[in-house]
């Protein structure tokens, strides 16, 4: 199964935290730094590599072996200027990001390079633990980058890692459906049309509701779309953060969620619902409408192949650009993937950034996408013929990602959306006061003055 940024399965984007748990406010990775270094448990030796040529470990997010790949193919295009090994993650998102932070604090020469969620570089980064992108390099992987994905691999005005794959989520429609609720879906459609025809035809609106990384997505996406951030004012001091939870904007976006929530279509448990139950909902005669991650088409062709669905569902699937919360102002779609970046303590970082350009060339992007279904970051690889025929949605999915929006990039990104996720949830009990309540929370969470 191809890992498609977003899936709660994989927690890919995100930082998603279980319900319940509660951590110490974090003010930061310094204090960690320190602890840990001064224990020393996770130094390792690695990154010799044999006959001089210098060995780079890359810890990856596990996928459906396309990492491996390209690691391979690179190595053999270095001619001996490194080798890749590649060294595999947890699959929660939460655990990827303990492990490496645990080595990154504890200096640990073995790791060189790492498949970053999205969301991980300004924390890494205000940290300390990344290595300074060369100029050079930071020219060479930005060129022809979209635009959202090169926003999430910066920090303090900075590049601090290199777009390698970004995802984004399209609004599926069955096309039967929106043909007899007289919908045109040639033209951008809000949420509260899609609402009226899935009531009008007794069909299913699929979002995800769950308490999950992927509420984060859903609000971030109608609150961007809203024209407001749920970072209102950053800075690198928590305390002077400013939230954008109870503005005009974030009550627009709040007001949506409730309504789809209590719109009486989107089906059973929708406060548990995840990517994987919307995609499930969307193959069955109930399907009307969806926002999910473009690998809902790689999924639904699976099936088909192995004779557990009929070709007649995904022939009936349409695609468009994510709803507009208001008509009159263009939707910022979600925006996923992984970044690459490189540890600073790495004996081996000139490579290591060589082996970023080549692991992101159009080509390794390209085939990447067509065998392991990660969308490319780089906006040329959508003209790729082997891309447009197993993606006849590569023009939307290249066009939303254009107009994404990431979610708040900040080294304290693990409280907000924590916070999010705990007074966001269940979306049916959004209310007025829900922003409030959110600010409050996350801001003395931020001060260290509650726990989450």
């Amino acid at each position: 199964m191809p890992n498609p940024a977003g899936r709660d399965t994989l927690r890919t984007p995100g930082t998603g935290h279980s319900p319940g748990r509660q951590r110490r406010p974090r003010r930061g990775l310094a204090g960690a730094a320190v602890a840990l270094v001064a224990a020393g448990t996770l130094a390792a030796c690695g990154g010799g590599g044999s006959g001089g040529v210098p060995t780079l470990t890359w810890y990856v997010n596990p996928d459906s072996g396309g990492q491996a790949k390209i690691a391979a193919s690179c190595s053999a295009a270095s001619n001996g200027a490194y080798k890749l090994e590649i060294s595999v993650l947890p699959r929660n998102s939460d655990d990827q990001r303990q492990q490496l932070v645990r080595r990154l604090a504890a200096g640990d020469t073995s790791i060189d390079l790492m498949s970053l969620d999205v969301v991980f570089a300004p924390e890494l980064a205000q940290a300390g633990f990344l290595a300074p992108v060369p100029a050079d390099v930071e020219s060479e992987v930005s060129e022809g980058v979209v635009p959202g994905a090169l926003e999430s691999a910066k920090w303090d005005g900075k590049l601090v890692a290199v777009p390698f794959w970004a995802n984004t989520q399209l609004l599926w429609y069955r096309k039967s459906v929106a043909e007899a609720a007289g919908l045109d879906m040639t033209k951008p459609v809000t949420w509260d049309q899609i609402v009226k025809a899935a009531q009008d035809q007794h069909k299913l609106v699929s979002a995800q509701g769950r308490r999950a990384e992927s509420l984060m997505v859903w609000f971030n996406a109608l609150i961007e779309s809203a024209g407001g951030h749920v970072i209102a004012k950053n800075s690198t001091d928590p305390d002077k953060i400013k939230l954008g939870f109870d503005t005009a904007a974030g009550k627009r976006a709040a007001e949506v969620m409730h309504e789809v929530a209590t719109s009486g279509v989107v089906g059973p448990a929708f406060s548990t619902s995840s990517e994987d139950t919307s995609a499930s909902q969307f193959e069955s005669k109930d399907a009307g409408f969806m926002v999910n991650w473009p690998y809902v088409w790689a999924q639904a062709q699976t099936k088909v192949a192995a004779g557990v669905l009929k070709q007649s569902v995904p022939d009936d699937y349409g695609w468009a650009l994510y709803p507009r919360v208001d008509a009159n102002t263009p939707s910022a779609p979600p925006l996923g993937g992984i970044n690459l970046a490189v540890s600073k303590f790495s004996r081996y970082a000139a490579q290591a950034y060589k082996a970023t350009v080549c692991i992101t060339s159009d080509k390794n992007q390209a085939d990447y996408m067509v065998t392991n279904g990660n969308p490319a970051s780089s906006a040329a690889v959508y003209d790729d013929p082997k891309v447009k025929k197993d993606y006849p949605m590569a023009d939307t999915i290249r066009e939303s990602l254009q107009a994404s929006a990431p979610r708040p990039l900040s080294p304290y990104y693990s409280e907000i959306t924590g916070g999010l996720q705990r007074e966001y949830h269940p979306p049916a009990g959004v209310n007025a006061s829900t922003g409030t309540k959110a600010d409050d929370l996350i801001s003395a969470v931020l001060r260290g003055d509650q726990l989450l």
